[in-house]
């Protein structure tokens, strides 16, 4: 068993270095710049709004509202990735891949905009009033590429059913490696755990999801960041230097090019990338649900969410791993890193908080992922699938989440990185191509604030007249 999954490692890797050398971080750092130059800087100049229509209750009563569509993206965004990623990139790629963590957030949050912008103007009507969407929409109603649609609809449930629900699984379990009940067995045990209480869940559907994942997203991130703030607090003196040593890192370009796939750079838009999703056109799908009155308005809470999940939960890993002392080394790279650093500042506290933690993540980052294969199924299929085949499906994906727990941790993270870089090469190629229609929308929604009034889209009012489906009146 051991030799297969090495030789599937071995082919994963191989796939994985020739996109991530250089094509998938040099897109996204290209694609952020010219779609924040594009909007003017709109992740600075729009900040303020994108907190004020978070807010916004739906245009009709039971419908998906902006902070509903915001937490089931977060839920994705918000995981292991937020602990595990962010030791790993430090741990692999050195203090540099913090800074090159918040670049791929401040540039995404302008990438984000416009995939999820488009997302809500070409999004479709459910019967009963609600909405759905996402790229394999804009690939086909824009583009008139169905085949393209459906190809990044398979590589969506590839991604999050198989990828990343696998690499958060192992991700949980691994958190428990420091404590004396840890054995041989136990990867097999906690993986039989998840996938139970994940089968459990996703067998109430997607609506149950939404309420899920509502309750638990806000008070496991407020929570982490809180204690996050008591450590770095409590070791404030050396601050300072671990800014210093995250700016000098991040700049030493002999490094960076001289060995470009374990560099800052690439270790720290790998994990920014995995852990915030934004380009891939993963949180567009979540976006299309909402019921606003104009589709800029969701583009400005999913950029809100890229800055919560990189800008202020990777952060508060960082800074808590790094105030504490322990130099991070690449044997280390995981959760051993986090669990090695705390206690210095939690004591004995440290490793269950961590693992408590870990546990929250991992559950809304497996129930956020599944929501999307769903919405992906619906397109290849072209409606719901039937509820038998639906059942296998959910089977079949709380069986991934078991094998996740006993897979090796290269295999884990390769698999990971595989599938997203897909989703980057199909969706920002798309999105730079109907940027022109989101900047648009961006204009007509500013133009209507500065006019004192709350902005309502119509299609006619950038060109789109009979091209969408529920912005026509």
């Amino acid at each position: 068993m051991n030799q297969v999954l090495d030789g599937i490692d071995k082919v994963v890797t191989a796939i994985s270095g020739v996109l991530y050398m250089p094509w998938v971080p040099f897109l996204l750092l290209a694609a952020g710049l010219f779609f924040t130059f594009r909007s003017k800087f709109m992740q600075v100049r729009l900040l303020g709004e994108s907190f004020r229509v978070v807010s916004e209750k739906p245009k009709n009563k039971g419908s998906v509202s902006s902070f509903g569509a915001l937490m089931v993206s977060t839920a994705s965004r918000v995981g292991t990735g937020n602990i595990v990623g962010v030791s790993t990139a430090i741990c692999m790629g050195g203090y540099g891949a913090v800074f090159w963590m918040w670049m791929t957030a401040i540039l995404g949050g302008a990438t984000s905009f416009i995939e999820s912008t488009l997302a809500q103007v070409y999004k479709r009507k459910n019967p009963d009033g609600t909405f759905f969407g996402g790229p394999s929409y804009y690939m086909e109603t824009a583009l008139k590429k169905r085949w393209l649609g459906v190809i990044f609809a398979v590589i969506i449930i590839l991604t999050y059913a198989v990828g990343y629900n696998m690499l958060a699984s192992y991700n949980l379990q691994s958190s428990f490696a420091g404590f004396s009940f840890y054995g041989e067995h136990t990867p097999l045990l906690i993986g039989i755990i998840l996938a139970v209480l994940f089968a459990l869940c996703v067998m109430g559907g997607a609506k149950r999801l939404t309420k899920i994942t509502g309750a638990l997203v806000p008070v496991m991130g407020l929570f982490y960041v809180a204690v996050a703030v008591v450590v770095v607090v409590g070791n404030a003196s050396i601050i300072p230097e671990v800014f210093r040593n995250i700016f000098v890192s991040a700049f030493d370009f002999p490094a960076i090019f001289g060995g470009f796939t374990g560099s800052c750079m690439m270790e720290g838009i790998k994990r920014g990338l995995y852990s915030n999703e934004a380009g891939m056109g993963s949180a567009p799908n979540a976006a299309a649900t909402a019921d606003v009155s104009h589709p800029a308005k969701q583009g400005l809470v999913q950029m809100l969410a890229v800055f919560i999940d990189t800008l202020l939960i990777c952060s508060a890993t960082a800074l808590m791993c790094l105030c504490s002392g322990v130099v991070p080394t690449p044997e280390a790279a995981g959760a051993p890193y986090v669990q090695a650093a705390l206690p210095t500042a939690l004591g004995d506290f440290g490793p269950v908080f961590i693992a408590v933690s870990m546990a929250l993540f991992a559950f809304t980052t497996l129930i956020g992922n599944y929501y999307y294969c769903e919405g992906c199924l619906r397109f290849i299929f072209k409606k719901f699938p039937s509820h038998r085949f639906m059942t296998g499906f959910r089977i079949i994906a709380a069986v991934v989440v078991m094998l996740g727990a006993v897979i090796t941790m290269q295999l884990a993270w390769d698999t990971a990185d595989l599938f997203q870089a897909l989703m980057v090469l199909l969706n920002v190629p798309v999105i730079l191509y109907l940027s022109r229609t989101a900047i648009r929308v961006l204009k007509d929604y500013t133009t209507q604030r500065k006019a004192g009034k709350n902005p309502e889209f119509k299609s006619a009012s950038v060109g789109l007249e009979g091209k969408t489906e529920c912005w026509e009146e």
